[in-house]
């Protein structure tokens, strides 16, 4: 009997395979989807730790000092002192400044790394030109070169450390393409000696080390760790390496966890698509069901029979994924490594093999999962169905109705109660409370789709019957009277559209309040910043002669004891300040020994042997005037503390009355023109680089969205197939009457879209509503989410691109069907039962 009905469901399968195709094409796109996303996620993963490994250099024997603690002054000394040891190269960094043709130092500081003597101990990598020997030489990054504009051979004018500035010879171009320690910033290299005369903040971050031919490295690794005490980390070139790729873990955790989370939007939505699929064409076999039953097949069998073709189903489509998967990683790579300039950095977008292995497990466990539903209905079918007219029939829906429904209803309550809290209740976690509470709302609307989706179809409908008249009401009586399966249908599309509306609504809002935000945490617009932590006083006396268009606050700070313990105390006047800044106000009314503290501790506290009294509550402003302060007294408290010690540490800047922000910074320019060591901190330059990387998430955002909706637009085609099969006789019938073929086709096709565009707008209603909830939990109430999504630019046309995108889905997804239609003869269509 197992025997008989295994080979009953293998010709049963294979009969109903044209009808399981598009199904399986929405599983063999998410199976495709997932090996990619987890391919690029590992190709980050492992050009990040080639990155580190490129830092390493080549030296077979290298020398760290342990975290928290630098290399003692006389490390490199005593390690040129052990066996076999050859030569030692200290890794010197610090900090300088790159003067540009205006005569301003670029806005990003410059890291300052020493050139090794011998070649063989460079870690740097050379783009062009030569490496420094002498005095006066430097190498650049080429990004900075190209912007003070020079080129090998010209001259670069760089800040000393003593606070004046030189003009050196650039000898070549740096390549920090593939170098996580010197990308993302300038990059200056001069040789070892010169390191002092150049930079700031000098240090030994390693050494390295040459040994004799035919040492063996480990041992003198060990042996240099010895002589340093055990203080340091002494690693040889491979271990080294190992030690410079560990941090890529927990990078491979984030990255994978965010492209699973698209990965498994997709296949949520592929499973949707095939638990909707399967429920149609059970329901058209329902009379094919009974028959089996009156035959002696009990319900166990049918189930059995059913589940055996899901499997099917699923190990089918998901060897097309993963062969989809494969030519797409392929591709991808070779485009890479065509297109892309990565330097020494290798990238292969096609993962392992337990990648391929694990996807097609979760592809055919997922078509197993969807089936689990329309097999338990199509199971209750009783033998009396075989009496029924041919012909679709209703299945019943498993489980209790009551059950159902109390829990769609508990889920809403509490989703919308989150939502609510989330966005309103000023907590730190209110974005995740937003989530959690989008998730569970979103999951009772699903359940209610059946109640949703049709109404909003016929209100779609009234807009067709004027332009497509009698195919108009056709295709919206047609999507009505098959409630269920228009819900479904459109379900999967409203997941795709509802997530990517609310990602793009979200980063859409916070790009467009990015400026209020940043006002209403920064007390100023501009704030000047040096490497010898203070600023000279002819500086700040050039910045106030521009009080026309400037206003001027310096921050002093001293060093004293605060409760026992050393603590850097600020102080300014708060009149010049951004008075919407947190703490700003609380300042303005500050006396005369009251304090804002950041741990906002205890009621008193004692200053230097001064008792102050601590305002309540904790104050970000200390940090905000200066990155090392903890604590903002009064300008009179200060001096009475610290009548001769205090500093100027910064100056903040704000443009003054009408002022704009470049007339400003030209301002700022012209009256530190005589001091290029200082460096401008621009918020404005800030909130540029942040609206950068928003518009690059929400492009990647869409994208990996566009798999779901792709997705669905299968779904819907899948539909109309089978809505194809199950009315041959109907559209024999309509040809009949006079109806032509291009009609029949029209009907299809607006069938179609309307199933993609109910959808389609039902999630970006959603959507809207999730995402300025999110954004309204992000932005704190200090700008209203609707006002920064007008703000934001592009947004609204986000939107609209994924509303038209779902259209030509629609209408792509009605050909197949429509050609079938057009292409039906009426005598067999009208003697189809």
């Amino acid at each position: 009997m197992s025997s008989s009905l295994f080979t009953f469901t293998v010709k049963d399968f294979r009969a109903q395979l044209r009808q399981l195709v598009l199904t399986g094409a929405a599983v063999a796109v998410g199976v495709a989807f997932l090996v990619l996303s987890v391919g690029g996620a590992g190709a980050l993963v492992r050009s990040y730790e080639q990155s580190a490994a490129a830092d390493v250099g080549d030296a077979p024997v290298q020398v760290v000092p342990r975290a928290g603690s630098p290399l003692s002054a006389d490390a490199a000394t005593r390690a040129a002192r052990v066996p076999q040891v050859m030569e030692v190269a200290e890794r010197l960094v610090g900090h300088a400044n790159v003067i540009a043709p205006s005569g301003r130092p670029l806005d990003d500081r410059a890291l300052v790394t020493s050139i090794a003597a011998d070649p063989a101990l460079r870690w740097q990598r050379l783009a062009e030109g030569q490496w420094p020997e002498g005095p006066g030489e430097v190498v650049l990054d080429r990004k900075s070169a190209r912007r003070v504009g020079v080129r090998p051979g010209g001259t670069v004018r760089l800040t000393k450390a003593d606070g004046g500035t030189a003009d050196v010879r650039l000898t070549g171009l740096l390549d920090t393409s593939a170098s996580n320690t010197l990308g993302g910033q300038p990059a200056i290299g001069v040789p070892y000696a010169q390191v002092p005369t150049y930079a700031t903040g000098v240090r030994a971050e390693r050494l390295d080390l040459g040994i004799a031919p035919g040492a063996d490295d480990l041992a003198v690794a060990t042996a240099v760790k010895k002589e340093l005490h055990g203080k340091v980390s002494a690693f040889t070139h491979a271990g080294a390496v190992e030690d410079a790729k560990r941090s890529a873990g927990t990078m491979y955790a984030i990255v994978m966890t965010a492209a699973l989370s698209f990965v498994l939007i997709a296949m949520a939505v592929a499973r949707m698509v095939v638990t909707n699929t399967f429920s149609v064409v059970l329901a058209q076999r329902a009379r094919h069901l009974a028959l089996l039953r009156c035959i002696g097949t009990d319900r166990e069998q049918i189930l059995r029979i059913i589940r055996r073709q899901g499997l099917m189903l699923g190990a089918l489509a998901s060897a097309t994924g993963l062969a989809a998967g494969a030519a797409a990683c392929a591709l991808g790579t070779a485009l890479l490594a065509g297109l892309a300039d990565l330097g020494p950095i290798e990238v292969s977008l096609m993962p392992g093999g337990w990648t391929f292995g694990l996807a097609g497990a979760f592809g055919v466990l997922l078509t197993l999962w969807a089936v689990r539903k329309p097999a338990r209905a199509a199971a209750t079918v009783p033998p009396m169905a075989a009496l029924a007219a041919s012909g679709a029939a209703k299945l019943p829906e498993p489980g209790s109705r009551a059950v159902r429904e109390s829990v769609s209803v508990l889920m809403l309550v509490a989703g919308a109660g989150l939502l609510v809290l989330g966005a309103f209740g000023g907590s730190a976690l209110s974005l995740l409370v937003v989530t959690l509470g989008a998730i569970l709302t979103f999951f009772a609307v699903l359940r209610y789709a059946r109640h949703l989706l049709p109404p909003l179809v016929g209100l779609l409908g009234l807009a067709l019957r004027r332009p497509f008249g009698t195919v108009g009401r056709l295709s919206v009586q047609q999507l009505r009277a098959n409630a269920g399966r228009t819900a479904a249908a459109s379900s999967a599309m409203l997941v795709g559209v509802t997530v990517a509306v609310s990602a793009v609504t979200a980063i859409g809002a916070a790009k467009g309040g990015l400026d209020t935000l940043l006002a209403s945490r920064m007390p100023a617009v501009f704030t000047l910043d040096t490497d010898a932590g203070r600023v000279p006083i002819d500086a700040v006396t050039a910045l106030r002669a521009a009080s026309r268009e400037l206003t001027v606050t310096p921050v002093r700070t001293a060093t004293l004891t605060v409760d026992g313990r050393k603590t850097l105390v600020a102080a300014a006047d708060p009149a010049g300040l951004n008075p919407d800044a947190e703490g700003v106000a609380a300042a303005r009314t500050l006396k005369d020994g009251e304090a804002l503290t950041l741990a906002g501790r205890g009621s008193t506290l004692t200053v230097a042997g001064t008792r102050l009294t601590a305002v309540p509550g904790a104050a970000s402003l200390p940090v905000s005037l200066f990155p090392e302060a903890t604590v903002y007294v009064t300008g009179a408290t200060l001096d009475r503390l610290s009548p001769s010690g205090v500093t100027v540490s910064t100056v903040l800047l704000n443009p003054a009355g009408d002022t704009g922000h470049d007339a400003a910074r030209a301002a700022v320019d012209r009256a530190l023109a005589a001091h290029p060591e200082i460096r401008i901190a621009d918020t404005g330059s800030d909130a540029d680089l942040i609206r950068g990387m928003l518009d690059r998430m929400m492009l990647v955002v869409t994208v990996l969205l566009g798999f779901s909706i792709a997705i669905a637009a299968i779904g819907v085609a899948a539909t109309l197939m089978l809505t194809v099969e199950e009315r041959t006789r109907e559209f024999g019938m309509l040809r009949a009457i006079g109806l032509a073929g291009g009609q029949l086709r029209r009907m299809l096709t607006l069938e179609s879209v309307l199933l993609a565009l109910t959808g389609a707008l039902a999630g970006t209603l959603l959507g809207l509503v999730y995402g300025t909830l999110a954004a309204h939990s992000v932005l704190a109430g200090h700008v209203s989410p609707l006002e920064a999504l007008a703000s934001s630019g592009g947004t609204a046309l986000t939107v609209l691109a994924i509303l038209a995108t779902t259209l030509l889905t629609g209408i792509a997804a009605s050909v197949v069907p429509a050609r079938r239609v057009r292409r039906m003869v009426v005598v067999d269509a009208l003697q189809a039962t």
